[in-house]
């Protein structure tokens, strides 16, 4: 039998908006069962999970810096004064402007840590924001949110990913139909980003980082109505990608 101790388990960093009370309840536990579908899989694939909201900031950099890659989820709008745009738009409800700066934090560290990080839905615009980019505050296309029905907002539709794109290889496909809930999108794209997935209307929906393990999408793989692998595929590339930088850290340990 061998001495050797056990590997130990990745941890991956789940990043909300925050755990104090929203104004719709019914949206709040829409993202309570989107974050718990994310837990649940990471935890399949490997991952021992934090799950933090960034209202909490102490815990947030405890969690970070323990952290072997990070997901951000879905949640409200991206407070528009980080950006630039105009605080009046359409479709504009609760904001959370200090979790906010908290998730660019984490998204800035990361990049530059090159740890590996994944968003989602909101996490996609989050990290856009963080990188300088912007957003576009309010779709006039239909077919990307179901505004009727505030038990379940999602609507399904075909996207394009570009051909030769790390997210195509991950995903083995350059078409899905993908599970959507957003009334905003990715505009001008920050620092390092390139889209790499359109809806037939044009909206970005995914980009990825030049040179760090950056992939993020912009609809909810995690939705219990979702179909495929992408959430897995997703994880195992962030679980996979951790992985390398962790050996490659201790093996530049062991020749200094």
């Amino acid at each position: 039998m061998s001495d050797s101790p056990a590997p130990r388990l990745l941890n991956l960093l789940v990043l909300d908006v925050t755990d104090e009370a929203r104004d719709d309840p019914a949206f709040e536990r829409e993202l309570d069962d989107l974050s718990t579908s994310v837990v649940a899989a990471a935890e399949q694939v490997g991952f021992a999970v934090r799950r933090v909201p960034a209202n909490r900031l102490g815990d947030v950099r405890t969690a970070l810096a323990e952290a072997d890659a990070v997901l951000v989820t879905g949640g409200e709008d991206v407070d528009p004064s980080h950006y630039g745009g105009p605080a009046d738009y359409p479709g504009r409800g609760q904001t959370f402007a200090d979790a906010d700066r908290v998730q660019f934090e984490v998204v800035r560290g990361s990049v530059e840590a090159r740890v590996p990080l994944v968003g989602i839905c909101r996490g996609m615009q989050v990290v856009d924001v963080a990188l300088g980019g912007d957003l576009v505050q309010h779709l006039e296309h239909p077919g990307h949110l179901n505004p009727d029905d505030v038990s379940d907002s999602m609507v399904d539709h075909p996207v394009r990913l570009a051909d030769g794109s790390t997210l195509a290889s991950m995903l083995g496909t350059t078409s899905l139909v993908v599970r959507s809930s957003h009334h905003q999108a990715v505009g001008r794209l920050g620092e390092g980003l390139r889209a790499v997935a359109w809806a037939d209307d044009g909206t970005v929906e995914a980009v990825e980082h030049d040179t760090a393990p950056v992939w993020c999408v912009q609809w909810h793989p995690e939705d219990r109505g979702a179909t495929g692998t992408v959430l897995t595929d997703l994880l195992v590339a962030a679980r996979d990608a951790a992985l390398a930088r962790t050996t490659g850290d201790r093996s530049r340990r062991t020749a200094d």
